[in-house]
């Protein structure tokens, strides 16, 4: 009878010992490989376990997709328990630790890099290229809802999105993503630089719109506040500010490198050599630089500026005369005939 005993609980034993191996072997050995090439993985909305696994195979992000899958049951991971999300996939991981990440939906969030945009349909793209929304559910938010939140127009909404990296959830939506910005815009306008745009004489989304034009005038940061002050000299004393860029935005050719004369007739708002002051809005996503260039300006005399030669250096000749102007802009005139430009 003690023999029998013995060896029913060998035969036990040895029962336990497999299953307890499986489970471990399965469960906690490595079953991602040590290097991925691509470790990030998608799960959408309304995903079931087998596009979980479709994706891991595909992306080459698991080993064995038979201990995934055994691992998942034993972690009831199943149809209706997947939650959406970007997740980096961690290596090496255990089909346990992998689970546990994703069943847990422990996103990684990502890094945004909002800039050089010229229109807000152009970051709608740009944005919802990173994320999981889509362009239109970003324009359709901006087109119904934004503006009584913001208190924008469509010209100024632009304004509200300041340029810099965010980090974002993937899964973030359209209102969520918003709302972040508008965040940020009244973090970035702090009571110093609202005091600084009052200075100046103008409202933080006028300061926004003359540094959009400063930032396609010029990427050479040094002469930015001196740029700035020609704007405000011009629009203190009723000059129209004659920005080529605005008539550029204008046209909506966007390939143009030579302003004609022909091109000043455009009619539209935004033509600052037919209108006074600033244009109603931003005509592209200005740099943290410009920005500051506006509220930063430089107090001089100078009502004009002409861009040189490159042969005479980076930047611009700026002139407090029409004449000295004049001579200046014929000096880059005759080199961009010299050039072949048209």
């Amino acid at each position: 009878m003690k023999r029998i005993l013995l060896i029913a609980g060998l035969i036990l034993f040895c029962v336990a010992g497999f299953y307890g191996y499986q489970f471990y072997h399965k469960a906690f050995s490595v079953n991602t490989p040590s290097v991925l090439d691509n470790n990030i993985l998608l799960i959408q909305e309304g995903a079931v376990l087998e596009d979980v696994i479709d994706s891991l195979v595909a992306n080459g992000q698991i080993l064995k997709e038979d201990h995934f899958r055994w691992t998942a049951g034993k972690m009831n991971y199943y149809d209706g328990t997947i939650r959406k999300g970007r997740y980096v996939i961690p290596a090496p991981a255990s089909s346990k630790t992998l689970i546990s990440l994703l069943r847990g939906g422990k996103q990684t969030p990502l890094g945004l890099t909002i800039q050089n945009v010229r229109t807000i349909e152009q970051m709608c793209g740009r944005v919802a290229a990173r994320l999981e929304f889509d362009s239109i559910d970003l324009a359709t938010y901006l087109n119904t809802r934004f503006d009584s939140v913001a208190g924008t127009r469509p010209e100024t909404r632009l304004t509200r999105f300041i340029p810099n990296t965010y980090e974002f959830y993937w899964t973030v939506s359209p209102e969520d993503f918003c709302k972040r910005m508008l965040k940020e815009y009244d973090r970035f306008w702090t009571e110093e630089k609202k005091a600084k745009a009052v200075a100046v004489g103008l409202t933080p989304e006028e300061v926004y719109t003359l540094a959009s034009i400063i930032e396609k005038e010029t990427n050479y940061n040094p002469e930015k506040t001196r740029m700035a002050g020609v704007y405000l000299n011009r629009i203190r004393d009723s000059i129209p500010l004659q920005a080529d860029p605005t008539i550029v935005f204008a046209l909506g050719d966007f390939e143009i490198r030579r302003i004609l004369y022909g091109h000043l007739d455009v009619v539209s708002p935004y033509n600052t050599y037919r209108n006074l002051g600033l244009p109603p809005g931003p005509i592209f996503m200005p740099g943290l630089p410009s920005i500051n260039a506006v509220l930063d300006r430089e107090v001089h005399d100078y009502l004009y500026f002409c861009a040189r030669p490159t042969d005479d250096g980076p930047g611009h000749a700026f002139a407090t005369t029409l004449p000295a102007h004049n001579e200046n802009a014929r000096r880059y005139q005759r080199w961009l005939d010299e050039q072949g430009i048209r």
